[in-house]
């Protein structure tokens, strides 16, 4: 089963409410909270169309540039030693630390599944 569905390059969640019996979500990766909910998966489909579409609606009306969701960039925190180590390897074998963390993550289970 999948948990997320993707529109025009925006990823959504979909989540189940028993106690209200209803399917609801909001978009992921980005600061503006845009939600929906549905009474079925088509609904909430729809629901999840239909709140994007007015987000760019309104991003265009107002002149404001939409957020872009997984720009590329994120912070990770690691232990000094592991990052000192990770830079002695990544000078060694004449790659930036970036490009060796993309390297690793590319072989990663959740980057091969896509």
């Amino acid at each position: 089963m999948n948990n997320t569905m993707e529109y025009k390059g925006y990823v959504g969640s979909v989540e189940f409410s028993e106690e209200d019996i209803i399917f609801y979500g909001k978009v992921m990766g980005i600061r503006s909270l845009i939600s929906y909910e549905g009474e079925n998966a088509r609904e909430l489909v729809e629901g999840f169309h239909e709140a994007v579409d007015e987000y760019l609606l309104t991003c265009e009306q107002q002149g404001k540039v939409p957020e872009q969701a997984y720009k590329g960039s994120f912070n990770v925190r690691i232990s000094p030693e592991l990052h000192k180590k990770i830079v002695i390897y990544a000078t060694e074998h004449d790659i930036t630390l970036n490009r060796y963390v993309e390297q690793t993550l590319e072989k990663s289970p959740a980057a091969v599944q896509m």
